[in-house]
């Protein structure tokens, strides 16, 4: 039997590690943009066309290359950050492993134009598919610049598994954001095919998060500043009435580099204590400086992620600073000092002695017995899993008629105006009002965005909207979409938008907070590979035009309410797998007295 292991060709391991480092276009652009923030360069270019997929160029006025170093910058594991394996505890650079370039050539076209400032003339190098073309003296601009086109060219399979031009440009604009938020003192531009998404000037932190989210977040930034012997912080908070009900600006940078850690999100969060609505994610924009020693950047393909020496002080510094500074800024509650440190006794209950606790128990009561069990007190109807992407659920109720649903379901009162109290078959329902809108409204713009789109109710004094760059681009990929569902909305040109007409049930005074709120949602849920436009727009603007709570005051509108739930194909749970209802059975209700 001959051997049957063999060492892959170089072209297709190149291929197989690109596929770690360079997942599509916008990943190109971060690395790219990495090394010339390496290079030691203050102006930064950016442009694209076809969302990356056709050209990407990065230019840099950076200390540039010599013709070695520009053939030798494509080579695997080529770099000039590290000599030995203890260099890698005490990396300053964004880039270090030699594998960006390498990995990019692997997978693209690509044309680099480089000049050192000590020489007259530079290089000019073409390269394919990790192939060397040629090769030529070049008299250009100091600095870098680097050409890729084409991307995935020579891997079909990849190139068809990217995103819309909308989705992959929203991608690159999120690298883009990360890397220019980290690097305030650096001027970045960003050009979409012709046109200019980005103008940032150098200046601190402050400018550069009003320049990409708009001017609006300059009254809503909160510093954060804490010196201690294990690291240094610096950045903002946003204040609590500005939380958001998705994790979408949230920004952690350590030495410079954009990391994700869920640990010390943690740590703000815990920070934010009693101060967020219920259900609401607070926004950040923090930067640690810290000895690299104490930090290992290398166990992630992209290096957005790290692990700390000491991670649980640095949660604590995190923890304290952020509730430090909301104190500091009278954000968060404060003591009375001067309140009378006695109990807050009610004036009705001055003259009345406390009455002594006791409790009560049934003496008859046997844990072991096979007639109940107090796990089945409260069930979810049906199963407690979360509901499956694709919509191919049977209706819970099984009735042979629409009416005789509506027969079986009886609305007794609200609880609070905040829950519905309802019977069916001798059995009680909590029915959640909002996850209930939240439920009926999916279904229904799911169905108008895969059949007949909905007419809108046109206004008479159209509202125009001012959008940050990143909601354009998120507009830009799922307008035709919201036309579908029942909004009339048109481009007035750059980031400016006519609101012309809106669905049913929507009231104009709240469209603006409505639509900024759909595509606050949809920009952090459509990532998910499994889930299609349709259903990610279906379910944003579900979240987004959802009833508040407490708006139901009458039982004729919870019958109304009930009635449309049980028409869903799957009313027992929201879109995002929530429960819409719990139900209380007689038997269970029977366990509870002992009965």
């Amino acid at each position: 039997m001959s051997d049957i292991i063999r060492l892959l060709p170089d072209s297709v391991a190149n291929q197989i590690a690109a596929g770690e480092v360079i997942q599509r276009p916008a990943s190109a652009v971060k690395e790219l943009i990495e090394n010339a923030i390496d290079s030691g360069a203050d102006q930064i270019t950016v442009v694209v066309k076809d969302a990356g997929k056709s050209l990407i160029q990065v230019t840099d006025n950076g200390c540039g290359m010599s013709e070695t170093d520009a053939r030798m910058c494509f080579e695997r594991h080529a770099t000039s950050k590290i000599n030995r394996a203890e260099d890698l505890f005490a990396i300053r650079t964004m880039g270090f492993r030699g594998e960006a370039m390498a990995s990019i050539a692997a997978v693209a076209q690509v044309e680099l134009k480089s000049r050192r400032h000590d020489q007259k003339t530079g290089t000019h190098l073409l390269i394919e598919g990790s192939k060397f073309v040629s090769q030529e003296p070049h008299a250009g601009n100091e600095g870098t610049g680097i050409y890729v086109k084409n991307l995935f060219y020579n891997i079909p399979a990849r190139r068809n598994f990217l995103k819309s031009n909308a989705s992959e440009l929203r991608h690159i604009a999120e690298e883009f954001q990360r890397t220019a938020i980290a690097r305030p003192d650096i001027s970045f531009s960003l050009v979409s095919d012709g046109i200019q998404l980005f103008n940032l000037k150098p200046g601190n932190l402050r400018q550069r998060l009003t320049g990409i989210f708009g001017n609006a977040y300059n009254e809503r930034l909160v510093p954060v500043e804490e010196q201690t012997t294990i690291l240094g912080l610096n950045g903002f908070i946003l204040k609590p009435e500005f939380a958001k009900k998705t994790r979408g600006e949230q920004y952690f940078f350590v030495n410079g580099r954009y990391i994700r850690d869920g640990y010390l999100n943690h740590a703000v969060v815990h920070a934010f204590e009693n101060l967020l609505p219920p259900g609401t994610h607070p926004s950040y924009f923090l930067m640690i400086e810290m000895d690299p020693a104490r930090i290992d950047i290398n166990i992630h393909p992209t290096k957005t992620e790290i692990k700390f020496e000491d991670e649980k002080s640095v949660y604590a510094i995190m923890r304290a600073a952020v509730k430090r500074a909301l104190g500091k800024f009278s954000i968060a509650p404060t003591l009375d000092f001067e309140q009378e440190t006695a109990f807050n006794i009610p004036v009705s209950m001055y003259n009345t002695l406390p009455k002594q606790p006791s409790i009560s128990i049934n003496p008859s009561y046997n844990p072991f017995a096979t007639g109940g069990s107090s796990t089945e007190r409260i069930q979810v109807f049906p199963d407690q899993n979360r509901e499956p992407r694709r919509q191919h659920a049977v209706p819970l109720f099984d009735t042979d008629s629409e009416n005789e649903t509506e027969k079986t379901i009886k609305v007794l009162s609200l609880l609070s105006n905040r829950f519905i109290v309802a019977v069916q078959n001798n059995d009680l329902l909590i029915i959640d009002p909002r996850a209930a809108h939240e439920r009926v409204l999916y279904e229904k713009h799911l169905a108008r965005l895969s059949n007949q789109p909905e007419k809108a109710q046109q206004q008479l004094f159209p509202q125009v909207l001012e959008l940050s760059t990143a909601d354009h681009l998120t507009m830009t990929e799922c307008l035709e979409g919201m036309q579908r569902i029942g909004f009339d909305i048109s481009s007035l040109g750059g980031t400016s938008y006519s609101i012309n007409g809106l669905p049913h049930g929507i009231n104009a005074i709240d469209v603006k907070p409505v639509v900024e709120r759909i595509l606050e949602y949809y920009r952090n849920s459509s990532g998910d590979v499994a889930t299609t436009i349709n259903e990610s727009l279906a379910r944003s603007t579900a979240s987004a035009m959802a009833m508040r709570r407490g708006e139901i005051t009458d039982t004729a509108s919870a019958d109304h309410l009930v009635k449309q739930l049980m028409q869903c194909v799957q009313p027992a749970l929201t879109p995002n797998g929530k429960p819409v209802f719990y139900l209380l059975s007689v038997g269970a209700i029977e366990n509870m007295f002992g009965v």
